[in-house]
C-alpha cells in the first residue's frame, strides 16, 4: 500500500515553500535513491524539476539489461499562489509520482531491489500561472512542454506512465484512476492487457480507460484542443507512453484547492509500482511488438505527429 508515502508527499508539497529541495528531504533517508534537482526559468517564472533513480539489480546504471520505467508526474504546477491558497488539483500528478519513488525506495532499503531501474521526474513550482481552458481553466506553467519533456523524461526509459490530474473535462466520468490507450511515436494502440490486469488486481475494481484523440498525442503549442498534458511525453520520445490520469465524476478545475483526493492518488501510485514490479521482470508489456511492426509495414510511420511548430 502507497497510502503512508501518498500523505508524507501530499502534506510535504502543500506549502508555499515547497520546492525541490522538498523532495530531497522526503528521501534523505535513502541513500540509495539518486534524487537530482535541477532549477529552470521560463517566460513565467521557475520551477524545479526533479529526477529520481531508483536503480535495479540487474539494471543499465549497473551493467544490466532488464527494462527500465519512467514514471512522469506530468502538471503545470502543484500551486497558483496568490490567486489559490494551497495545493491545487492540478498538482496530484507530482504527489504520485514522489509517493511512488518513495514506496519503491523504501522497498529497496528493506530488501525488495526490484532487477531494473525506475526513473521518476516531475517538477515542482508552488506558484505557477493558470490559464483559460474550457470546461473550467487549467493550470499553466512558468517553462514550455518542450522544457519539461527535456527535464522529465530519459533515454533510458523503455516505457513511460505519464500520471496527470485529468478532472477538468465531461470525458472522464469516473472517480479514481483511469489508464489511456499506448501510445508510440504517432500511433495510438489498443490498451495493454497487462496493464489493465495490473490495474483491476490494485484497485480491486473492473479497469477504467478513457478515450484519446490525435490532437492529444500532437505538440502541445500547435494550435489544436488537447485533453491536457498527459500524453505529452509521447511527442519526445519513442518509448511507449501511456497516462494514468487522476479522475472525478464532476468537472473540477486545475487550478481548484481542495480538490485532492488522497485515497485516489494513492491508488495511482500503487499502480506505478506494481507495474514497475513487473516490467522491470520483463512481465509486463505496454504493446504488442508484432502488431506494431505489422501497422508500420502496412501504413508507415506517424512518428511525423510527434513534430510541430516546437516538438
Amino acid at each position: 500500500m502507497s497510502l503512508t508515502q501518498t500523505l508524507q508527499a501530499f502534506e510535504a508539497l502543500d506549502s508555499a515553500h515547497a520546492s525541490g529541495q522538498t523532495v530531497v528531504k522526503l528521501l534523505e533517508n535513502y541513500p540509495d535513491a539518486s534524487v537530482t534537482v535541477t532549477k529552470i526559468t521560463g517566460a513565467n517564472g521557475s520551477t524545479d524539476f526533479v529526477r529520481i533513480v531508483i536503480a535495479g539489480a540487474q539494471g543499465k546504471r549497473a551493467g544490466g539489461s532488464a527494462p527500465t520505467l519512467g514514471i512522469v508526474g506530468r502538471l503545470g504546477g502543484i500551486g497558483a499562489r496568490p490567486s489559490r491558497v494551497g495545493l491545487v488539483s492540478d498538482g496530484d500528478g507530482a504527489v504520485a509520482a514522489v509517493a511512488a519513488a518513495l514506496k519503491l525506495a523504501h522497498m529497496q532499503a528493506q530488501g525488495d531491489v526490484l532487477p531494473g531501474d525506475v526513473i521518476i521526474g516531475t517538477h515542482i513550482c508552488p506558484d505557477a500561472p493558470t490559464r483559460p481552458h474550457k470546461p473550467v481553466d487549467f493550470m499553466d506553467s512558468p517553462v514550455d512542454m518542450v522544457a519539461m519533456n527535456e527535464q522529465e523524461l530519459s533515454a533510458e526509459m523503455d516505457a513511460v506512465l505519464s500520471i496527470d490530474t485529468t478532472k477538468g473535462n465531461r470525458i472522464i466520468n469516473h472517480k479514481g484512476f483511469a489508464i489511456s490507450p499506448t501510445v508510440k511515436q504517432g500511433y495510438i494502440l489498443r490498451v495493454s492487457e497487462d496493464l489493465l490486469r495490473i490495474m483491476e488486481s490494485t484497485t480491486g475494481r473492473a479497469a477504467a480507460t478513457f478515450p484519446i484523440s490525435i490532437q492529444d498525442i500532437t505538440p502541445y503549442d500547435n494550435g489544436v484542443y488537447h485533453l491536457n498534458s498527459i500524453l505529452q511525453p509521447s511527442v519526445a520520445t519513442a518509448a511507449p507512453v501511456v497516462g494514468v490520469a487522476i479522475t472525478t465524476e464532476s468537472v473540477v478545475p486545475g487550478c481548484g484547492t481542495g480538490a485532492s483526493h488522497e485515497v485516489d492518488i494513492a491508488a495511482a501510485a500503487k499502480f506505478a509500482v506494481e507495474v514497475a514490479k513487473e516490467f522491470t521482470q520483463g512481465q509486463c508489456q505496454f504493446f504488442d511488438r508484432d502488431e506494431y511492426a505489422l501497422l508500420q509495414k502496412r501504413y508507415g510511420s506517424l512518428a511525423h505527429l510527434q513534430g510541430g511548430a516546437r516538438a
